[in-house]
């Protein structure tokens, strides 16, 4: 796991520069005190101790590793010397940001029976410090503030109605006396909103719902008149009534503390197709939008919808950026973003005025956006409901919830981004299921093709970029290719240097402005967080969380297979000579299902694994990540097959019952499915897979 320098021109400068950095005036202390460095959410770090020239000699200057091993998104906060992260199960630890000392740790116990509420693993992306507390939203719908000092729990509230599936993967966020936090969970049937607490006493201060009371009562909150005249008018038919209409509130928030304006992004609808949502009538505000409210009190000031008539799950929820700048030769007050739906967005933060909406990826759904209008040009057909429709980008987006950076160096945005296309056909037999997946599209067209031709055609056509955005000349100046779609958060530093971890298990430094890379670590484990920054006595360090995971390495075959293992909190610097102690990575188990056999039906085993099990156990069964169903010794007999699926016999492991979705002949369909795709790697000669007689 040693450092690896990308140039061999640079071996010798970096030498040199690592035997004068000491000459070399010190940084001042710098922190990374909330969850995009500042409130505005540019995530750069202004330190350039590390820079181009001294980079190769950066190395590992103290770790810990953490008892989960699931998917790690946190950005690290430090704050007097102190790091503190969350880590998946949404528990809290506190570390001496010199040494890697622990000082605390905080495990809110989340029931393992939460997990299969969520859509995108058992993950955090972040706590927020203040006034002496840390705060943090745990899966299972809570928040807590905790002593900074001690990681005692000083309250705790349930934010959301837990018997509904609701689920808390987003940071926190602190504005003055308050703390904010949303929730997630559109998918499966809740109504979103973003709530307000007194971070002194956890009392509720306001809300802000996304969505029509489904009930047509007002809910005593600032978002009633807002919903009222603007939102209600836009919304038909009674599915979205019984499935809540979607609209959470599940990552980016930001805050001008000049005009005390507060940023949120709004999420997807539920059920995905806006034909069955809402007859295929209205916009269904605030769906895939950005609103701006006054932060003191939740009063709506303005919103911009991305993407009107959603029926693709192109959240608007990705991150948010503020920045003062010239914009076509006059100063502005700006609002960026990069959503799923592939357009980067540029609007007037104080009024809501749409200044810019030009494609940053391959986009097919529509035909540009009308600037008057601010409206998208969709495309005949992208609604599929006469045939399907390969739309790019995919579902998962052309930029996820991975952060992006902006330099003011070199003004440029640094977005990891994600190059699929997704089949979306409709459903023809949807029937709305409390508490379950409720997409509403013909999830058979997610099958992955059994030819290796077609599937290696599939894979070479899905991949990541970093790519360097040129928001006010609308270009793409550089890009890097990822052999993997899942590709980590990015820091930006005064440097001239970007930052960025991959799936393969790297964490990589590259030229803020040619994108060569610099150096590289071999961290095993893959990385999808971000990196941060921040100086210490006069020495910079680089931090990130290392942790394998996510929704999309659930999916199994469009990403490669990584092994789940312990997460790590890895920090350096330059001269760093720490080594880490190498992973034991688990051997595959071996498929042996000679002499198994199923009375169920295949076929329709598929459709049912599909609109059940994808969610977690993968695309075709191919998700070894959760757990690789066609290598489980559950699928050898259907009573236990059954104990499993209908009776949650590893509900402690988080795969609760599924008796109300499911019933024994569906069950065993599934089974029957999951013998068919193990004899598949048996087939293919899988090298895992034993070859005994069928």
């Amino acid at each position: 796991m040693k450092a690896v320098k990308a140039g061999a021109k640079y071996s010798a400068v970096a030498l040199a520069a690592a035997l004068l950095v000491s000459a070399r005036p010190a940084p001042p202390p710098i922190e990374w005190p909330v969850y995009g460095r500042t409130n505005a959410a540019l995530r750069f770090a202004p330190i350039d101790q590390i820079d181009k020239a001294n980079v190769g000699s950066l190395g590992l200057a103290w770790y810990q590793q953490l008892d989960t091993d699931r998917g790690q998104e946190s950005t690290p906060i430090m704050v007097g010397g102190v790091l503190y992260v969350s880590t998946a199960w949404s528990k809290v630890f506190a570390f001496d940001a010199r040494t890697g000392k622990r000082l605390w740790g905080f495990d809110p116990e989340v029931p393992p029976a939460t997990l299969p509420k969520g859509c995108c693993d058992a993950i955090n992306r972040g706590v927020s410090v203040a006034n002496g507390r840390v705060y943090v939203g745990t899966l299972d719908g809570r928040l807590i503030a905790l002593d900074a000092t001690t990681g005692r729990k000083l309250w705790s509230v349930v934010t959301v109605d837990q018997s509904k599936p609701y689920t808390i993967t987003g940071a926190t966020m602190t504005v003055g006396r308050l703390v904010l936090i949303g929730n997630a969970g559109a998918e499966y049937g809740v109504r979103g909103y973003l709530s307000a607490y007194d971070g002194a006493t956890g009392r509720l201060v306001w809300r802000f719902y996304t969505v029509p009371n489904p009930d047509g009562k007002p809910d005593g909150q600032p978002s009633d008149k807002p919903l009222r005249e603007l939102a209600e008018p836009g919304w038909f038919g009674d599915v979205w009534r019984k499935a809540g209409g979607g609209g959470t509130v599940w990552d980016s928030m930001a805050y001008d503390a000049e005009t005390g304006i507060l940023y949120f992004g709004v999420g997807n609808g539920g059920p995905y197709d806006w034909h069955i949502r809402s007859q295929g009538k209205g916009d269904n505000l605030f769906l895939s939008s950005i609103v701006a409210v006054k932060a003191a009190t939740g009063e709506y000031l303005w919103h911009y919808q991305t993407t009107p008539e959603d029926s693709w799950d192109f959240t608007a929820t990705q991150q948010i950026t503020l920045l003062d700048a010239d914009f076509k030769g006059r100063p502005r007050k700006l609002l960026l973003q990069a959503p799923k739906n592939g357009f980067f967005y540029i609007l007037d933060r104080i009024t809501g005025e749409l200044l810019s909406a030009e494609p940053y990826a391959k986009v097919n759904w529509a035909n540009g956006v009308d600037m008057k209008t601010g409206r998208p040009n969709i495309v005949p057909g992208a609604h599929y409901q006469e045939k399907p429709f390969l739309q790019s980008p995919s579902g998962l987006g052309a930029h996820s919830w991975h952060p992006m950076a902006y330099s003011p160096q070199t003004r440029l945005m640094y977005i990891p981004t994600q190059v699929m296309s997704q089949l979306y056909a409709r459903s023809t037999d949807f029937t709305y299921r409390p508490g379950h997946m409720n997409v509403a599209i013909d999830t058979r067209t997610l099958a992955v093709p059994d030819d290796p031709a077609l599937l290696a055609q599939m894979k070479a056509s899905i991949y990541g970029e970093l790519i360097a955005w040129d928001p006010f000349e609308h270009k793409i100046r550089w890009r890097v290719k990822h052999p993997s779609m899942l590709n980590g958060g990015v820091l930006a530093t005064a440097g001239g240097l970007v930052f960025q971890g991959d799936a393969e298990g790297h964490l990589n430094a590259y030229d803020a402005s040619t994108g060569e890379r610099l150096w590289s670590y071999r961290t095993v484990n893959g990385i999808v967080a971000p990196p941060i920054s921040y100086a210490l006595d006069g020495r910079q360090y680089v931090a990130v969380m290392v942790g394998y995971g996510g929704p999309t390495a659930m999916y199994g075959t469009i990403v490669p297979y990584r092994p789940r293992l312990p997460g790590r909190l890895m920090v350096f610097a330059l001269g760093g000579k720490t080594k880490a102690k190498p992973y034991d990575i688990p051997a595959p188990v071996p498929v042996n299902v000679a002499g198994v056999s199923s009375a169920g039906d295949p076929v329709r085993g598929l459709a049912a694994y599909n609109d059940t099990c994808l969610v977690c156990h993968g695309f075709s069964a191919t998700g070894r990540y959760t757990a690789d169903l066609r290598r489980s010794e559950t699928i050898k007999d259907a009573d236990i097959f059954r104990g499993v699926v209908l009776d949650g016999a590893f509900e402690q492991k988080g795969m609760v019952s599924f008796a109300q979705y499911v019933s024994p002949e569906r069950a065993e369909d599934i089974r029957a499915y999951l013998l068919q795709e193990a004899r598949k790697l048996v087939d293919r000669g899988d090298p895992d897979a034993k070859t005994a007689p069928r």
